[in-house]
């Protein structure tokens, strides 16, 4: 089922502003330096409050997303591998951002921060191939090379 339109292009902001807001997290965090590091600090403080003011936005998306897209969509077994994929990584997402704001062990930290990370950098490719699937399987979206849309499409 397909989100209407207000909503999908929110989720879509929502979704690009976490990413990006992220990656440029870890750009700043990486050049704080001894000589330049007050700025830095400065700018990579802003930019993760950012993204948890941004990731807040995403929960309420997300909990609007179940039953309005995942459940109907889990019902009549469309892009299932993909949308269990979704589900999964924004779970991960959602306890590791739990984990990084508690976590006090340094060794768990790491852990829970390179999940994160890896799994905040998968997610876009997963996005893109779970929207491109699901409009493909609706007859409305891109198609493989070679590949003709169904009848009555």
């Amino acid at each position: 089922m397909r989100l209407n339109s207000p909503f999908r292009f929110a989720v879509y902001a929502a979704f690009a502003a976490l990413f990006l807001t992220g990656a440029a997290w870890l750009l700043a965090d990486a050049w704080k330096h001894p000589e330049n590091g007050e700025i830095w600090q400065t700018v990579a403080a802003n930019l993760l409050m950012l993204h948890g003011a941004v990731a807040m936005v995403m929960l309420m998306f997300l909990g609007a997303l179940i039953p309005l897209h995942a459940r109907r969509n889990w019902r009549v077994r469309s892009n299932r591998p993909t949308g269990t994929l979704m589900l999964a990584s924004n779970a991960i997402l959602v306890v590791t951002a739990f984990g990084l704001y508690y976590v006090g062990w340094d060794a768990l930290r790491w852990w829970v921060s390179e999940t994160h990370t890896a799994v905040g950098f998968f997610l876009p490719a997963l996005f893109l191939v779970h929207v491109v699937l699901g409009r493909r399987s609706a007859g409305r979206g891109p198609r493989l090379a070679g590949r003709p849309r169904a009848e009555g499409s």
